[in-house]
């Protein structure tokens, strides 16, 4: 079947709804999701929004400071001062959607403070900012009469000259987007979803990890879509481990401890109790995260254990209680609690700051094909994402993307031409097992070789093994009818091997990229 709409939106985060916001005023939107629609890192995000607000005390030079410290001196600076000084409108708008920030008593914006921040600037929602927004935009969208929400879809295939037979490189200078191939896992058919202007917005890497604070959709799509369709793909090797996840075997994803809860006072300890945060950074618990995680994963090696503590036991229980009160329950329910009791954590992969390249308007190396969100590389992030700006990058650049389209999307045409999915001489994949075991195997491959600490020996061990699994994979999924589970197995092949391969290319340590041959950045 082909379904013809002026805008397709594969993702249903805050990039891809806040996109569908902003231009379903202009012609028909389809928005895809994987899964349901708040199954999105969005709705995990605990944290909050990173915004210039109280001008009392910050300013928009202080958090651009912040930022470019944060990502090792990488950022593109346009798009840093971009999404700081763009970022108060946007939050603005945020509000209009019934999005619900927490205020004080004198009805300003009760204002956290994170790591690698100097002024206290995080807008919040008690502890799930994510789940709010999340909420608020999804009413919005149901609301909008010209955006079709289409839910368990699978996009497959971005559609290109490629599909007309027509020879693309990644020298190709025109490489143009039709649309995609969707697939309904439940009846196993590949519709063709023929688009003027497509966006991806499909979130994170984080679940070709074995541990990670991301939902299970997460196994970059978007990014392993775009790189087969020969598109430019940039700074995979940055991939940001968030210290402080949940340690609780057999749990995963796993349960993010809010940033917030360092900078609330809460202190890293070793299992026998010492705080040890001082031998690694003068700011101690609130050194940016790159360097905390480090700190944990080698204490956890060198001691042998498998996580280490954060307490909060010296502060008011009842305020911690008030803060807290989602990981308060979380805990609780484990039999921990928080405020007699420390928290074990551990480091888990948790955002990716590179991903589909894409200029100040959101739009990738590909015409007619935009990126925003997690899967994209803005040049925000550099080699390490500043806590809180990843909110603020996706409705900024959203909102930019939306601005660029919609002065153009009047000039495309449908591509009729596009041939319907073939599918002929496949057959159902023979054992499950197949998929599922290369699946574990990658993400062991991943967690062991390609973690936060890194060697050009442990890299190469992972290229040899992955490349085994690409061959087993590419094999499986041309002659099997297309999943759902071959299609992720694919994309976590594609990225892993993006992680590794530009991890293998930068010879030096540099932000979240950490390898003990080459120690120190380059001069």
């Amino acid at each position: 079947m082909v379904r013809k709409f002026d805008f397709l939106v594969i993702g249903s985060g805050i990039a891809g709804m806040s996109f569908a916001l902003k231009v379903a005023h202009k012609g028909k939107v389809a928005l895809i999701c994987k899964s349901g629609l708040e199954e999105a890192n969005t709705y995990f995000a605990q944290g909050g929004v990173a915004s210039v607000t109280n001008l009392l005390v910050d300013n928009f030079d202080k958090h651009i400071e912040d930022t470019m410290i944060a990502g090792d001196w990488i950022s593109d600076r346009a798009a840093v001062e971009k999404v700081v000084r763009e970022a108060p409108a946007q939050i603005e708008e945020l509000i209009k959607w019934g999005v619900d920030f927490d205020k004080n008593e004198k009805g300003e914006f009760d204002l956290h403070r994170e790591g690698g921040h100097s002024e206290f600037r995080i807008l919040h929602h008690k502890d799930n900012t994510g789940a709010e927004i999340q909420d608020s935009l999804i009413k919005a969208v149901q609301r909008h009469p010209n955006i079709t929400v289409i839910e368990n879809q699978f996009a497959v295939e971005i559609l290109t000259q490629h599909h007309l037979g027509v020879t693309v490189t990644r020298q190709t200078p025109d490489i143009k987007c039709y649309g995609a191939y969707i697939l309904d896992p439940k009846t196993g058919k590949v519709d063709t979803y023929l688009a003027k202007v497509t966006l991806m917005a499909t979130g994170g890497v984080g679940a070709v990890y074995q541990t990670t604070t991301n939902p299970l959709v997460a196994t970059g799509d978007g990014i392993a879509m775009v790189y087969r369709a020969k598109g430019t793909v940039k700074d995979m090797e940055f991939v940001q481990f968030h210290p402080t996840a949940l340690y609780h075997p057999g749990d995963r994803p796993s349960f993010l401890i809010t940033e917030a809860m360092r900078g609330y006072g809460g202190v890293l300890r070793t299992m026998d109790g010492k705080e040890f945060m001082q031998k690694y950074d003068s700011r101690l618990s609130l050194a940016p995260r790159d360097i905390v995680a480090r700190a944990i994963d080698n204490e956890m090696k060198n001691r042998g254990d498998d996580h280490v503590y954060l307490d909060v036991t010296h502060k008011d229980p009842e305020e911690t209680k008030k803060h807290f009160p989602n990981i308060y329950e979380k805990c609780l329910s484990l039999g921990i609690d928080i405020t007699k009791e420390y928290i074990p954590v551990a480091p888990a992969a948790h955002y990716l700051c590179g991903g589909i390249l894409v200029d100040g308007n959101g739009q990738s190396s590909i015409e007619r094909l935009y990126a925003v969100g997690e899967c994209s590389c803005t040049g925000l992030h550099g080699g390490n994402r500043l806590a809180s700006n990843s909110l603020i990058e996706a409705v900024v650049y959203a909102d930019a993307a939306a601005k660029h389209c919609l002065e153009t999307v009047e000039q495309y045409t449908y591509n009729e031409n596009i041939p319907e999915w073939n599918d002929e001489g496949t057959r159902s994949p023979e054992e499950m097992i197949l998929i599922t075991q290369s699946m574990k195997e990658v993400n062991q491959i991943m967690s062991s070789y390609v973690g936060i600490v890194r060697s050009d020996l442990r890299l190469k061990r992972a290229w040899d093994r992955l490349d085994i699994i690409y061959e087993e994979t590419e094999s499986l999924f041309k002659r099997s009818v297309a999943s759902k589970e071959i299609c992720e197995l694919r994309n976590m092949v594609n990225v892993g091997y993006l992680i590794m391969r530009q991890a293998m290319e930068r010879k030096e340590s540099r932000g979240l990229h950490y390898t003990i041959d080459y120690p120190h950045a380059k001069k």
